[in-house]
């Protein structure tokens, strides 16, 4: 098993993974939006 500095640095580097993923989720979905009512109008 990982020691404790180890875990916390995987901690660490897991929180900002799922952040990333999460706001590049939020940007994807503007930007579709975006696009969709572009080709609509």
């Amino acid at each position: 098993m990982a020691s404790g500095n180890d875990m916390r640095a995987a901690t660490e580097t897991y929180a900002g993974f799922t952040a990333l993923v999460k706001w590049g989720t939020v940007v994807t979905t503007i930007v579709a939006v975006g696009v969709i009512l572009l080709i609509a109008s």
